[in-house]
């Protein structure tokens, strides 16, 4: 009686962890908008509970067949993680605080991408200024703290711009200010010391739904919505950045706080033009909220082919809840 209890139990979880599978490679390669609220979470949150499933089936009942659901699993993680990206780069070199190095005789240009939640938690200036940015791209800040970073990187030798919430502070100058009518994103020109330009673009997409109480319909809205209102507002940015430039043949420079994990279909909207610095050549761990338990990849900086990714990390600072990203280019114009 026991034995026939334990078998049928082990068979119930291994067809739980099995359907748990179906739906969540489903979800992830699809990403249907009804289920916004379920890949709001890292894959391997989802992989974990199927490996626990696993585990049980495989301690209640003998047979191979637990053991194949468990690889499959695992295989799963691995290939639809964001986290597992950075073990192709495995030796890869990481940016260093300073000035960025040189790549194959090339300049290089270092940008950093950093919610500063308000100050909230102080002032992350001097964490920003210990690598020796080129450019700096600020999420949640007043106009007159961007004031106050842009003193501490460059004492009041460089150039910055505040628009709402957002701010862009560079060594260089800045040849215009791009007006597109919203408060949560800002894009400017900024002329390069070999006369060039390049185009600037920060982002502070919508705030993230975070109920995860899945038994409730309200979650399921919630996430489809705020979905829809991150994509909403970024082809609003991408439509100002094509109207004032010949993107994606223009060089640029585009980052910020997106608010949305690193599989969501909003990147997808980015389209092939622009180049993600930390898939491209990112190494560590590359999440970056919460600061203290990072499980989420919502801050990015990308570029267009004119850059080479060639080092990108994310850096803890104490004065925020996010870390920010420090990603090096190496200039290639072609």
């Amino acid at each position: 009686m026991i034995s026939t209890f334990r078998r049928a139990t082990g068979r119930l979880l291994l067809g739980v962890s099995l359907a748990l599978w179906l739906l969540t490679v489903w979800c992830y390669c699809r990403q249907p908008d009804h289920f916004a609220a379920y890949t709001v979470l890292p894959i391997w949150i989802w992989g974990a509970g199927g490996l626990l499933l696993c585990g049980g089936a495989c301690y209640l009942q003998r047979g191979r067949w637990p053991w194949l659901a468990a690889g499959g699993w695992i295989i799963t993680v691995l290939v639809g993680a964001d986290e597992a990206r950075a073990l192709i780069h495995w030796g890869k070199s990481a940016p260093l605080p300073g000035p960025a190095a040189v790549h194959d005789g090339k300049p290089v240009l270092r940008v950093i991408t950093c919610n500063c939640a308000l100050f909230g938690s102080g002032d992350p200036s001097a964490d920003i200024a210990a690598w020796q940015p080129d450019i700096v791209l600020l999420q949640d800040i007043r106009p007159y703290e961007v004031v106050q970073v842009a003193m501490a990187l460059y004492g009041g030798h460089g150039e910055f711009r505040a628009h709402g919430a957002n701010g862009i502070i560079t060594r260089w100058k800045i040849q215009r200010e791009v007006p597109n009518g919203s408060d949560r994103d800002q894009q400017a020109t900024i002329l390069l010391p070999d006369g060039s330009s390049v185009e600037v673009v920060n982002v502070h997409l919508a705030t993230a739904a975070t109920d995860l109480r899945f038994w409730l319909r309200s979650t399921w809205t919630g996430h489809r919505i705020n979905r829809a209102l991150r994509l909403q507002e970024l082809e609003f940015v991408l439509q100002a950045l094509r109207q004032s430039t010949d993107f994606p043949n223009t060089p640029v420079v585009f980052g910020g706080d997106f608010n949305a994990p690193a599989s969501d279909l909003v990147y997808h909207q980015l389209g092939p033009g622009l180049i993600d610095a930390f898939a491209a050549a990112g190494t560590g761990w590359g999440d970056t909220f919460h600061r203290r338990f990072p499980i989420l990849r919502i801050d990015h900086l990308y570029t267009t082919r004119h850059f080479l990714p060639v080092r990108c990390h994310t850096i803890t600072t104490r004065h925020s809840d996010h870390r920010m990203v420090v990603a090096d280019f190496a200039v290639t114009r072609h």
